[in-house]
């Protein structure tokens, strides 16, 4: 059991009262400490369908200690640690993200629309100066902590949790100068008793987007679950769940998508289960018409967790009966001939466990690389599965 202190005073995170706690603090804006080490580690307040819950601070989880359900492994095993310091900067007084982008929120003109590549580009860069569509929503799932998975979470994961936990994510981030969160368009989700509420909550939300002169207009992001995609005149349509009207994209720009995504596409195709998640950049014609500028899309299981192929689905799918916590590994920008640890288990023991999966085309480079970030990290026991060479080892 946890204990937080909350201005002078301790409390069990199962304390009948600590609810009530949380709501009086949320109010007065009080910052809780985690106790799970000496000096405590600040967290913060989120709110939640209705609920008070405490999350911790971005990138302070390897501070908390590694048997607390707030810790979280190194970022240097996954595509985030060339982003920090660079791309992404932290305040250190206010735990806030600061984003430098690659992309506009903003459009001048009649230029098409362009998607991220799920590949960066091979022209090798020491340290991204600016993030890019994918690697932003590889960050919201990130800090939401939706890579995070136990079996006690079951059947308790859905698209109104998911939606919340971008969104308390984009608050503790910011983007020229504002929150990101009054960018963010995050479908809610639909429910027909409420339908005028929902329909006027959105109007509102996406009112400054729609062009209303001949000059520069603002752009939004959004992140939705793809339902479908269909043909229209001369373009495509992106059909995301939750919303009544769908987004266009120009036949350029979706046939590079289809290009660029395919694997990821395929793999959504394969399972009914799975989730296709799409980002993009959009804006609302004088007409009313949604157009995407620019976009991105990766794969979830059914749990929400993002995989890139079938092994680490399969490593994601044997954790995911086990009551022990598993966070996933994501690659932002990262090539993928460029190693990341695919799982770590922070509660395994005698130490924590990075999990990689080796692809049976790696070369010298990725095994240098390998060995390099194994050794980087001697606190954490690896567990390498390479699939050249059969199935999948016994899980540690």
């Amino acid at each position: 059991m946890r204990q937080f202190l909350i201005g002078n005073q301790a409390f069990d995170e199962n304390s009948p009262e600590f609810q009530l706690q949380l709501e009086d603090a949320y109010e007065q804006k009080l910052r809780p400490l985690c106790c799970c080490r000496e000096p405590p580690v600040p967290m913060y307040i989120a709110r939640m369908d209705d609920q008070f819950l405490i999350k911790r601070m971005p990138l302070s989880g390897r501070q908390h200690d590694p048997g607390c359900p707030s810790y979280d492994p190194p970022y240097e095993l996954s595509g985030l640690g060339p982003l920090i310091g660079n791309a992404i900067q932290i305040d250190a007084a206010t735990g806030a993200a600061m984003l430098k982008l690659d992309f506009s929120l903003s459009k001048r003109g009649n230029r098409s629309a362009s998607t991220s590549p799920s590949e960066p580009s091979k022209t090798v860069r020491s340290e991204p100066k600016r993030l890019s569509l994918r690697a932003m929503l590889h960050y919201l799932w990130d800090m939401g902590e939706l890579t995070e998975w136990t079996s006690l979470w079951a059947g308790r994961r859905g698209w109104g949790r998911v939606r919340s936990s971008l969104l308390n994510a984009a608050r503790q981030m910011n983007v020229r100068g504002s929150p990101l969160s009054d960018v963010l368009f995050v479908p809610e989700v639909f429910h027909q008793e409420d339908k005028e509420g929902i329909s006027a909550r959105r109007a509102a939300m996406l009112a400054g987007t729609q062009a209303t002169s001949p000059g520069p207009r603002k752009l939004m992001v959004m992140v939705a679950e793809v339902k479908d995609f269909s043909s229209a005149r001369d373009c495509q349509k992106i059909i995301v769940r939750h919303l009544p009207f769908p987004f266009m994209i120009d036949e350029g720009a979706w046939k590079r998508l289809s290009a660029r995504y395919e694997t990821d596409l395929e793999l959504w195709r394969s399972n009914e289960e799975f989730h296709l998640i799409v980002i993009s950049t959009f804006g609302i014609s004088g007409a009313g018409i949604a157009s995407i500028e620019e976009v991105a899309m990766m794969v979830v299981n059914d749990n929400w967790i993002p995989f890139e192929n079938i092994h680490e689905q399969r490593v994601l799918e044997r954790l995911s009966g086990l009551k022990r916590r598993s966070v996933k590994g994501l690659r932002f920008d990262l090539s993928r001939g460029q190693p990341i640890a695919c799982v770590t288990l922070p509660e395994a023991r005698p130490a924590p466990v990075a999990m990689f999966i080796i692809p049976a085309n790696a070369d010298e480079d990725y095994e240098v690389a390998l060995n390099e970030m194994i050794a980087a990290r001697p606190e954490m026991l690896p567990w390498i599965w390479r699939v050249a060479e059969g199935e999948m080892p016994r899980l540690p």
